[in-house]
């Protein structure tokens, strides 16, 4: 095939250069005004007198920050699916479907075809940094892949369409870039995920694959099949894909899952570059190395508010952008964005690093959650989930603590996917081992019925086995609170706990010993 690589190479050093020139405030302000001029005769402009607003503070002023039930009850429950000029310009062609709200499974962000384009212009960026830092590459001599959901989408009204963004993304590929693409589209549409790896498994060790993406948990899942595959290769991408020359990754904390990745890349001269897709706008890429932050991309149709955690639920919250961002501050991260999100809250927490250019951190949540890998599970589910199994089996939670165990090694089964671990303390002691199944039958079921994200990991046991179950004598979580002196009333057990420190100390404490 056509190497395109000095093309994308004369690309890249254009698009570096006018970064390295970009006035990230002047860039900004300039895109609010664009955002809000072409919105200007929607209902929402008209709502929020757009025609009267003339900059920053006078957006903020007078549009008030949101989070998705608001928008959807006020503004696209009413004509959906159909949106036509309600917060965007024109008819909304795509909805994006995720989940993990606490009103529902499901939730359905807009898709504009502007911000469809800009999601594509920015994920260029990362090659731009790669080819920066590796300039003898020839990345588009070959296939790229990103492992990503079915291209068959669901057809909601004549020509507006729901999916997974990934897929959404698939389906509107440029014809230009087909050539370059991996998969093909007969298997980009099956939508089971077991059978997609196992078709595009032995397709991609033909396909001459450059580039590898996706979440890092279904990427592992991906290299184990491979490893089924040819058991010569000795577990190395490098004797696999012998041109690979990238591993894009996102979606969920790449830390813990750094050493697997390590072993896995011995003797490959492939790197590993992190990205910050959101269903809402392709946020952020790194430019720099592992672990040293993603630089906000700041062009390409999204505005960004920052607001203090602490403040995001009081009346007046204060709203910084990035002219007056600080960096070292947990904010939740608030976009506009060319799809009709105004002011929207989307659940993540960030701390900026860096102010020119701009870079950020990603710190978790604004919802107590575990998205260990990719599940997007909310504490209010696993409330509900835990107590809903404990009535199913007649039995009484007195305290409990969920965590994610690794891949491989952590629960001593070598498995090739992850799980969760609850540490349940149960009224009066252990229950037998016949209700301690059932109950951890139950638990998944519900799990599975109040998240759809949760759901799809575990169909099959494929991205996540069975939650497993460890209970603990009575007065367990009591000793060991007071062990950490954080024994009394002001203290709380930790319900879901992602910092893997504590989870190591309460698995020593409650005899499952887990690796920090």
């Amino acid at each position: 095939m056509i190497d395109a690589t000095p093309l994308l190479k004369a690309y890249a050093v254009l698009r570096r250069r006018h970064l390295a020139r970009l006035d990230p405030v002047a860039c900004q302000r300039r895109l609010l005004a664009r955002l809000i001029e072409r919105a200007r005769a929607t209902r929402f402009g008209a709502d929020h007198r757009f025609s009267a607003i003339t900059s920053v503070e006078a957006f903020q002023s007078q549009v008030p920050i949101r989070r998705y039930e608001d928008l959807w009850q006020r503004y696209w429950q009413p004509p959906f699916p159909r949106l036509e000029n309600c917060t965007w310009p024109g008819t909304i062609p795509y909805f994006a479907v995720t989940s993990g709200t606490t009103t529902g499974v499901t939730k359905y962000i807009p898709c504009s075809t502007a911000i469809l384009a800009a999601n594509r212009r920015a994920a260029l960026d990362l090659f731009a940094f790669h080819l920066q830092h590796r300039p003898q590459s020839q990345i588009f001599a070959g296939r790229n892949c990103m492992l990503g959901g079915s291209t068959a989408l669901n057809e909601l009204a004549p020509g507006i369409w729901s999916g997974d963004l990934s897929g959404i993304a698939g389906k509107t590929t440029p014809l230009w870039v087909r050539p370059f693409y991996f998969p093909p589209r007969a298997l980009e549409t099956v939508t089971d995920w077991e059978k997609k790896t196992a078709l595009l498994a032995p397709a991609s060790l033909k396909a001459d694959l450059h580039t590898l993406g996706g979440t890092p948990s279904w990427l592992l899942l991906f290299f184990e099949r491979l490893a089924g595959l040819r058991p010569e290769a000795g577990r190395r991408l490098a004797a696999l894909y012998p041109n690979l020359e990238l591993i894009v990754h996102g979606g969920v904390n790449f830390a813990p899952y750094r050493p697997i990745f390590r072993s896995w890349l011995a003797g490959s001269r492939a790197e590993t570059r992190e990205v910050y897709p959101a269903s809402e706008g392709f946020i952020a890429v790194a430019d720099r190395g592992d672990g040293e932050g993603l630089r906000l991309v700041l062009d390409q149709g999204l505005f960004y508010e920052f607001i203090p955690v602490e403040e995001l639920d009081s009346p007046n919250p204060t709203r910084h952008w990035i002219g007056t961002a600080e960096t070292g501050v947990n904010y939740a991260l608030v976009l506009t964005t060319c799809a009709g999100l105004w002011a929207y809250v989307i659940g993540d927490t960030v701390r900026l690093i860096d102010r020119d250019p701009p870079r950020l951190m990603i710190t978790g949540r604004t919802s107590y959650s575990l998205s260990a890998f990719g599940e997007h599970l909310i504490g209010e589910e696993i409330e509900d989930a835990v107590a809903s199994a404990a009535g199913d089996v007649g039995a009484a939670v007195t305290d409990y603590a969920v965590g994610a165990l690794f891949p491989r090694t952590e629960d001593g089964m070598g498995g090739s996917a992850g799980r969760h671990l609850f540490i349940v303390e149960f009224e009066g002691g252990p229950i037998e081992a016949a209700r301690l199944e059932r109950f951890a039958t139950a638990l998944d079921r519900f799990l599975a019925s109040r998240n759809s994200d949760y759901a799809d990991h575990r169909a099959g046991d494929y991205g996540m086995r069975p939650p497993l179950i460890h209970p603990v004598p009575a007065g367990t979580f009591a000793s060991w609170m007071k062990s950490r002196g954080r024994f009394g009333g002001q203290n709380k057990v930790p319900r879901i706990i992602n910092d893997r420190t504590v989870l190591s100390d309460l698995g020593a404490f409650a005899g499952f010993p887990i690796s920090a």
